[in-house]
């Protein structure tokens, strides 16, 4: 039976989510202006899952120019620098030996395209027609620019494109201050307004950075609005160029609990829009129940059908791959990777030599393809998963994660966070059991599944 007490602090929260949901409204429209927006969505109609299997979708990165300044960018440095080797974009040829690649050794059949900026990639449209011809559904991430021009949209459509993904990154001045370009956001409306008016579809996301976390709320009423089929929140970590030191600092970066009121809120209105909502790299207990569903970490990752197959993002994430200059390194099988215990510090230092590094690749790749035979998908997916969050990231836990059911699927928190902020954060979530099955609670949500996705089995 629900308390008296229970039931005035649920009607307290209602009213303030009522309330924020006017502010977030308001904002909107003072933004939006006239936009055809609020004629109301304009969704697809859509298939929707519970099942879930491992991803087919690849990555392929062309190279890091980019027409934006993004303060969270994990690859602001090589954007501002011309002569990084993984600045300039790759040749035609060399995307499509990894798009190829991709297909034929890893099996996939869908790949994000992503830069820096892939509209501004000279041969983008024939990419695309490319990936379409080979089996591979592609993906556009952008931060919709270009797509401003309604040619430039058509063009893409035609050359056989699935769908776009758009970085939003606050509402109106707020976005335009985080990716750095005064009236960028202007040109995300008429972007998501050419892809209403020509009806393809498109994705969100949103780095959860500082400043964009008040609006969190507001982006959420704008992917309603605007017919977004999915949003993505993703939580501001320190991958590539923001580790460097001093990158980032509790000036841009929130702590997880002043995101969890905005973050809840924006999740509640796409439940109950029908809109799918993912959180990437968020601890499970800064999150209520009902929203667990759509809680990511690297154990779940896999099994979400718009992220990327840990296989081949193992290769294509690798320099060689990543460059405009020579060529694609082989492609490795994934494998379980050994627990290295008191090694794994040394591991690290040799990695970090330029001249080492690929020695160590060539040792865990032998050894993982050695241990395959003795270990399912599942697992070796799992294994991996671990080894991206404790060996790559340095998750931490905190003394209240011993003893929480969900540390077997939660990965904590992210090692350059809890230097900035601790752990203190952390809490206790009990169950009477421990969790150990990644899929779970994500198994309780419904996901898009995209018609030509053949790998859900329905």
């Amino acid at each position: 039976m629900e308390s008296s007490s229970d039931a005035r602090g649920d009607a307290a929260t209602d009213s303030a989510s009522d309330a924020i949901q006017r502010d977030s409204d308001e904002l909107l429209r003072s933004v939006l202006g006239n936009s055809p927006m609020f004629a109301g969505p304009r969704r697809q109609a859509t298939r929707v899952t519970t099942r879930r299997t491992l991803t087919r979708r690849a990555v392929v990165w062309l190279g890091q120019t980019c027409n934006l300044k993004c303060d969270f960018c994990y690859f602001k440095d090589r954007i501002a620098d011309r002569g990084h080797p993984e600045h300039a974009f790759m040749s035609l040829e060399k995307a499509k030996k990894i798009c190829r690649t991709v297909r034929e050794v890893y099996g996939n059949n869908a790949i994000d395209i992503q830069g820096g900026e892939p509209t501004i990639f000279p041969q983008i449209a024939e990419l695309v027609r490319y990936c379409r011809d080979i089996g591979l559904v592609p993906t556009l991430i952008t931060n919709a620019l270009v797509l401003a021009r309604e040619d430039r949209c058509q063009s893409l459509i035609d050359a056989g494109l699935r769908d776009f993904l758009v970085s939003v990154q606050g509402i109106g001045s707020v976005h335009d201050h985080v990716v750095g370009v005064p009236g960028a956001f202007a040109k995300v409306v008429r972007a998501l307004e050419n892809m209403m008016n020509l009806k393809i579809p498109f994705r969100f996301n949103c780095v959860m950075s500082k400043l964009a976390v008040p609006q969190l709320p507001a982006l959420a009423r704008l992917a309603d609005l605007s017919g977004a089929s999915v949003v993505n929140f993703i939580a501001f970590n320190p991958f590539e160029d923001q580790r460097t030191p001093g990158k980032r600092t509790d000036s841009n970066v929130p702590r997880y609990t002043d995101v969890r009121a905005a973050l809840t809120v924006a999740l509640d209105h796409l439940d109950a829009a029908g809109i799918e909502a993912n959180v990437r790299y968020f601890p499970f207990c800064m999150l209520p129940e009902r929203h667990w569903k759509s809680n990511y970490n690297f154990k779940q990752l896999p099994y979400d059908h718009h992220e990327w197959d840990y296989a081949s993002w193992t290769w294509t994430a690798q320099r060689e791959q990543r460059t405009s200059e020579g060529d694609t390194s082989p492609p490795p099988v994934l494998g379980p990777m050994l627990r290295l215990g008191p090694l794994a510090g040394l591991a690290q230092r040799i990695a970090g030599h330029g001249r080492l590094r690929p020695l160590l690749r060539q040792i865990r790749v032998r050894l993982s393809s050695a241990l395959m035979p003795f270990h399912s998908k599942a697992s070796i997916y799992a294994n991996n998963a671990e080894l991206r969050a404790q060996g790559d990231c340095g998750y931490k836990y905190n003394r209240a994660c011993g003893i929480c059911s969900l540390r077997g699927i939660c990965d904590g928190f992210h090692g350059d966070y809890a230097e900035m902020f601790g752990t203190d954060e952390a809490a206790t979530v009990s169950l009477g059991r421990q969790i150990d099955d990644g899929t779970l609670y994500i198994s309780r949500q419904k996901k898009i599944v995209e018609p030509e996705d053949l790998s859900w089995g329905l």
